[in-house]
């Protein structure tokens, strides 16, 4: 399967939660993250698609920017739950992250 599939769903995610974040709670933060982090993986997904359409596998770069965010988020996610102990957003987005971190092993 194709990466674009999962990333740009989870970049959905991602962005979503950060907008939540603002709204529930006005916290910038929460947008700027969201924003930089969702944006990143959408334009992730947007760099594979292109690639697939194009005839190749995959677009390095794409990979590359996928793993890093999703690998800060669980890093940096992980940290605030065990702090908080709050599923959400914290642990939520940890869970939905390592995945990601695992499946860019098989491409």
């Amino acid at each position: 399967m194709d990466d674009f599939y999962v990333t740009i769903p989870y970049g959905l995610v991602v962005l979503g939660g950060g907008v939540a974040g603002y709204v529930k709670r006005g916290s910038v933060a929460s947008l700027a993250a969201g924003a930089g982090f969702g944006g990143a993986l959408l334009l992730a997904g947007a760099l594979s698609i292109w690639a697939f359409t194009g005839g190749h596998s995959s677009s390095l770069f794409a990979t590359v920017l996928q793993t890093v965010c999703a690998a800060a988020l669980t890093i940096v996610m992980t940290i605030r739950y065990m702090k908080t102990r709050k599923v959400v957003p914290a642990g939520i987005i940890a869970t939905i992250s390592c995945p990601d971190i695992l499946r860019v092993q098989d491409i």
